[in-house]
């Protein structure tokens, strides 16, 4: 059986990231999807010399929750995934490093998502500064070892599944697992 793309016959921006679709599927139905166009995002574990994780603790309005992740966020206009890795990670946590390795891409949720999450390991990563975040950031740093992330992601202590992802492909890079 070939699975045809569903063929668009209109969209409209409800809101700037917001689109709705009218959508014919292979067997004529109409539908009408949502999608969110999201920039891409990026997230960074970041691994210091002494074998630490630098993970930030966040509130997240959509689960409504303080919740434990790696540091992360979005692709500026005009901006590389690396740049934009560099740049959350000194933002967010105020740490940097010289070695930045992209590991992975996912796509959050390709059934209403249209964007990509480019995932990175920094290493040796060094404190630089004092983090700084935009209005609406309050955020608490946490280094913790890195054994004790893989536990916490198997334990369900983290539950951003873009941090779940990236923990992955470091295990892979690593070598870790298969």
């Amino acid at each position: 059986m070939t699975i045809k793309p569903w063929k668009i016959l209109e969209s409209k921006y409800l809101f700037p990231d917001v689109r709705l679709d009218r959508c014919e599927l292979p067997n004529g139905q109409i539908i009408e999807p949502l999608v969110l166009d999201y920039n891409p995002e990026v997230m960074i574990f970041a691994l210091t010399m002494m074998q630490e994780v630098v993970l930030v603790r966040e509130y997240r309005h959509g689960i409504q929750k303080t919740i434990l992740q790696l540091p992360g966020g979005s692709v500026d206009e005009g901006e590389s995934p690396l740049e934009a890795a560099k740049r959350e990670l000194l933002e967010e946590t105020g740490y940097q490093s010289n070695t930045f390795i992209e590991i992975g891409q996912v796509n959050p949720n390709p059934a209403n998502y249209s964007n990509t999450m480019y995932a990175f390991l920094a290493l040796d990563v060094g404190w630089a500064h004092d983090h700084k975040l935009d209005e609406a950031d309050q955020v608490e740093l946490v280094l913790t070892p890195f054994d004790d992330v893989i536990t916490m992601a198997k334990s369900g202590e983290l539950l951003h599944s873009l941090t779940i992802s990236t923990i992955f492909f470091v295990l892979a890079h690593l070598k870790r697992i298969i």
